[in-house]
């Protein structure tokens, strides 16, 4: 078989999440960080017909963009055979053992309550993260206050730093929801998003099957009315 290219990306984006992860047999993949604040699950276009695991992600998918082209992938029962060069090179990738990797839970991830639904289009999605690299901003806020929605870059513990904020929407519901910057690693894309108060965010994109659960900061507010 052949990962492609949407595949390629996915595993691009966990690896940002998680050094390691757990393939498991089928099309459904997902990946948790070691403080287990983000939890990510995308649906693959290729059938994987066993479980395995890969200690280095980002070393495994270097070793897949050697050749121009995405290489065939075979297995055996310890390594993942990657052939390049139309099948003269044969490149034998040993399986780490699971108990290495940080992995998710088997049970899904049931949110418990849904405070607040909206949608975070593509554009405010890569304005605020950009912003907030710029500016250093460690965190990222979804705040409502006087019938507004926004979206704000920050830092919770410094008043005094930048900060930016886009208004995406309306709601009669006044909270804030902070997150750490570096947990926001969504790909690309459009969200909808729905918001626990007892301090987990679901964000699940609209074009691909990929989904996203993030846990809020402790400087994050309840709702108050609405």
């Amino acid at each position: 078989m052949k990962l492609s290219n949407e595949t390629m990306t996915i595993l691009k984006n966990f690896s940002g999440i998680n050094a390691g992860i757990l393939f498991k047999k089928g099309k459904t993949l997902s990946t948790v960080s070691s403080s287990k604040t983000v939890l990510a699950q995308a649906t693959l276009q290729e059938d994987l017909p066993q479980e395995f695991a890969v200690y280095d992600l980002n070393n495994f998918l270097s070793v897949l963009s050697l050749g121009k082209e995405n290489p065939e992938i075979e297995f055996d029962d310890k390594h993942i055979i990657i052939k390049s060069l139309g099948g003269r090179s044969t490149i034998k990738y040993r399986f780490s053992d699971k108990s290495m990797i940080v992995t998710p839970p088997d049970k899904p991830v049931v949110m418990p309550s849904e405070d607040i639904s909206f949608t975070l289009n593509e554009s405010d999605y890569d304005w605020i993260t950009r912003t907030a690299n710029v500016l250093q901003s460690p965190n990222v806020a979804i705040e409502g206050k006087n019938g507004k929605l926004k979206i704000t870059a920050f830092d919770a513990k410094n008043d005094a730093a930048n900060v930016n904020s886009v208004d995406i929407g309306e709601t009669e519901k006044e909270f804030m929801s902070v997150f750490k910057t570096e947990n926001l690693k969504m790909i690309p894309g459009s969200y909808d998003v729905t918001i626990s108060s007892k301090g987990i965010a679901h964000f699940k994109n609209k074009k691909d099957s990929i989904q996203y659960w993030i846990a809020t900061e402790k400087d994050s507010s309840t709702w108050t009315k609405g």
